[in-house]
């Protein structure tokens, strides 16, 4: 029987649109099959709150999109994609009513560090030169024979250490150590815990690289701009097509999933090979996150002026405070000062919300599948950079980590990153292997954030399914 397809992708987020245009580019026909009513897995936006208001549903900023070396080689901007860079890409304010500041210029961001300057300028310089050959490295699976060994090596040196080890090592004032903490914050592992700190160097290199930039018009102008380009290239998209079983697809040459762990689990686990099968459901997840959008009638009221010029905000004052609720988080324990990133990006697109009123982002990390209501604890960080917050709030939406399930199967119990991204999950992500988007089952390939490099909007899991899929299905190098 002829297959009416050479290839199926299930799921339309980044990583399943991104797999779908590199075979679609290879001269591949591609079906991609959406079970929500609209495209884009965790790029999506939405009016959640009032009418007018247009919210981020999951990712908002995306320092990592803009620096992918896949989305970079893509026509995203002839279909609508424009990235605003804001003024300040992260400011992180401290208790004396001041802010630590993540700016585009490293030398910017290393005077305003002080006594940390000469320190933070001899920690990123050399490693920003080297961006490039940083992110081709560090974006595929981390067995692989390395093209740039020695950066890569002084890269991981560094990132190997424990973040609270490696600030308080290199950084003598709490501004510099608090704004690196809040940044490895972003891998959701304790910051005693190895590798926290290559999520900081890799995040503040991308934010010295390319910013950490919003799209105009919501994060779903990123999935539409992917589907515009897979569509000019002959791709099809179907939405509300839920599969519920491998064998619901049509006939094709291969399949491959921007799924979850679990969820690939939910559909094929019964056809899996019982050692493979053992091995994904040993897979752990990452903490949860409770989640907040605000419609606002005015800009947030910050203490700090740099964080009324900043794109994204991190709240939670200083190093220890901040690995002490990481710390509980993932002891699962809830903590009373959680720590809490902000983007507010109305500030810097009019498209956002009515003339004169804003939009807020926020979320803050939880146990996975937390039940409790966050919003209490939130709002009190808020308040306590910005007081009077509450006067500003016009309407809130909120999502517990089952609320962002039903939104997405793939962010079961609020994990946002599919996954743990302790060290032993990125090298066996989620098996060990140079390989490890093949599944056993033939023609079958996870392309998903439960595979390398892991979460983040960047397209690369699908991109290296994809290749993977080429060579072994189609015969092309």
């Amino acid at each position: 029987m002829s297959c009416p397809y050479d290839a199926i992708i299930v799921g339309s987020g980044p990583n399943g649109l991104a797999a779908a245009i590199t075979l679609a580019r290879a001269g591949r026909s591609v079906l991609v099959c959406e079970a929500n009513a609209t495209i884009g897995g965790g790029a999506r936006s939405a009016e959640l709150t009032l009418p007018g208001f247009v919210h981020d549903v999951c990712s908002a900023v995306h320092p990592l999109a803009a620096g992918s070396p896949f989305f970079r080689t893509l026509p995203l901007k002839r279909f609508g994609l424009e990235w605003i860079q804001p003024e300040i890409p992260l400011a992180h304010p401290l208790d004396n009513g001041a802010a630590a500041c993540l700016c585009k210029d490293i030398d910017v961001t290393a005077d305003q560090l002080h006594e940390d300057s000469r320190a933070y300028r001899s920690l990123m310089k050399p490693l920003a030169r080297n961006w490039e050959k940083l992110a081709n490295e560090f974006l595929q699976p981390m067995l692989h024979s390395p093209q740039h060994p020695v950066t890569l090596a002084h890269f991981g040196i560094l990132g190997l250490c424990p973040a609270t080890l490696l600030a308080k090592l290199v950084f003598k004032g709490e501004p510099a150590r608090a704004l690196f903490a809040g940044i490895a914050a972003h891998s959701f592992l304790p910051l005693q815990a190895p590798v926290s700190s290559a999520f900081a160097l890799v995040l503040a290199l991308a934010g010295h690289a390319v910013g950490w930039p919003i799209p105009r018009g919501g994060s779903k102008q990123i999935s539409n701009a992917l589907a515009g380009y897979l569509r000019e290239l002959g791709g099809k998209i179907e939405t509300n097509h839920r599969i519920e079983n491998l064998n619901d697809l049509p006939k094709s040459r291969a399949v491959l999933l921007d799924l979850s762990v679990w969820e690939f689990l939910r559909i094929a686990g019964q056809q899996l090979p019982a050692q493979y099968r053992r091995r994904l459901e040993s897979f752990r997840h990452a903490p949860g996150v409770f989640k907040i959008d605000y419609a606002l009638s005015e800009p947030v009221p910050w203490k700090a002026e740099a964080c009324r010029r900043a794109g994204t905000i991190h709240l939670g004052g200083g190093i220890d405070e901040i690995a002490a609720a990481e710390r509980d988080v993932a002891r699962g324990r809830i903590p009373e000062r959680p720590f809490v990133l902000v983007a507010q990006q109305s500030l810097f697109d009019e498209t956002r919300a009515p003339r004169g009123q804003h939009t807020l982002w926020a979320y803050c990390h939880v146990p996975f599948d937390c039940k409790v209501d966050m919003s209490d604890r939130m709002e009190s960080q808020i308040e306590r950079f910005a007081p009077n917050f509450r006067d500003c709030i016009l309407a809130r939406h909120k999502m517990s980590g089952a609320d962002l399930a039903r939104s997405n199967p793939n962010l079961t119990g609020g994990d946002i990153n599919s996954g743990a991204a302790n060290l032993m999950q990125l090298i066996a992500r989620p098996v060990l292997s140079s390989r490890p988007y093949r599944t056993p089952l033939p023609g079958v390939y996870l392309c998903s954030a439960s595979t390398p490099p892991g979460g983040g909007v960047h397209g690369m899991c699908g991109y290296h399914a994809a290749r993977l899929a080429l060579r072994e299905i189609f015969a092309k190098h």
